[in-house]
Formats: C-alpha cells, sequence, structure tokens
C-alpha cells in the first residue's frame, strides 16, 4: 500500500473519530450557565438551580441512574440523557455520582431504587476549568491548577471541588471534555 494512502487512511479516521467524539456529546441537552468571565483558560460561570438525581458513587453507580432515567423510576417516565455527569471529589462512601436532570421538566418522578435521591444544586458562581483525559480527583492537576488561579484572584471556595464529565467512556482522553468546579463563596 503507498504511503500517502496510508496517511490519508489515517488522518480520516482521526478527523472521523474527533467528529463523532464532539456529535455524539452535541446530541444532549447540557446543563446551562452564564459565562462571567473568562482568563487564561479559566472561567467564572453562574449557574442556576440545577435538579439531580444522585447517587452514592461505586459499583454500578452510573446503571443506577441510567435505569431511572430509562423508566427505572415510580411513574416508569423516559427521562432524556443530559450533560454533565457530575462527581464529587469527596473520598469514600460520601462520593456521589449525579445526572443533571432536563430543565423542562415540570415534575419529576420518584425513584423506585432508593440509592437514587432527587435533589438540588443551588444556584451559584464557581470557577471552572476545563481539561482533556481522564477523570481526575480533588488531589489532580487541573484541581491544583484552579485552586492556584483562584488564589491569585483572591476568589474564595465554598465546598470542595466538582467534577464534570460530558463524553462516553469509548471517548479518547485527549478528545474528552471534562471540567473541575468549585463554588464560590462570594455573590457579586
Amino acid at each position: 500500500m503507498p504511503k500517502w494512502i496510508f496517511v490519508a487512511f489515517v488522518l480520516s479516521t482521526l478527523v472521523l473519530g474527533f467528529a463523532g467524539c464532539q456529535l455524539s456529546r452535541a446530541g444532549y441537552e447540557s446543563a446551562p450557565y452564564t459565562v462571567l468571565s473568562r482568563d487564561r483558560g479559566f472561567e467564572v460561570r453562574q449557574y442556576p438551580v440545577l435538579q439531580m438525581a444522585e447517587t452514592a458513587s461505586g459499583g454500578d453507580d452510573f446503571m443506577r441512574l441510567f435505569r431511572y432515567i430509562s423508566k427505572g423510576n415510580q411513574s416508569e417516565t423516559k427521562i432524556a440523557m443530559t450533560t454533565p455527569v457530575f462527581m464529587s471529589s469527596t473520598e469514600g462512601a460520601k462520593r456521589t455520582m449525579s445526572f443533571v436532570l432536563p430543565e423542562k421538566m415540570a415534575e419529576l418522578p420518584e425513584p423506585k431504587n432508593p440509592q437514587v435521591v432527587l435533589r438540588r444544586l443551588e444556584a451559584g458562581e464557581f470557577a471552572v476549568l476545563r481539561f482533556r483525559g481522564k477523570q481526575q480527583g480533588p488531589e489532580g492537576v487541573a484541581s491544583q491548577a484552579l485552586r492556584a488561579w483562584m488564589a491569585e484572584r483572591k476568589l474564595a471556595s465554598s465546598g470542595d471541588p466538582l467534577f464534570a464529565y460530558f463524553d462516553p467512556p469509548w471517548t479518547p482522553g485527549p478528545m474528552r471534555r471534562n471540567e473541575v468546579m468549585i463554588r464560590l463563596a462570594i455573590a457579586r
């Protein structure tokens, strides 16, 4: 096989793979926010109240939440998948995974599984840094960079980092959209 055909094949595969990853995330409603400021890849965002289905992390946490939105609720209502999937950064039994529920849902059906709870993420301002690659914890590079930027700007935090994951697990690391968010203690 001529070298140019191989190079064209590899480039085509990369372009189609990148487009496929972008399209897989584009088909979902995403949690709304307003960007208040940007600085070197860091953002301060205002989020409204978000309705969420949440479960303790570990084991089949994703599937518990997926079953809830796939008619595994008291009214057997199918609920649209949204982005991002939120993961708390606390370790151990307190670590959670949450699905954001669609904004247009007036009434949320009760979960059948008692391990799934409905809760609200209260409105507020968050410092945010987008990163690619694998999931990180509170001591990861992205969290440390966000905390350092917040310290430079004298922005006080109100809680632990929250991680937002936007892509399916088969998305290659360099193409993933991940974010670390920290609630700000001040209001503008």
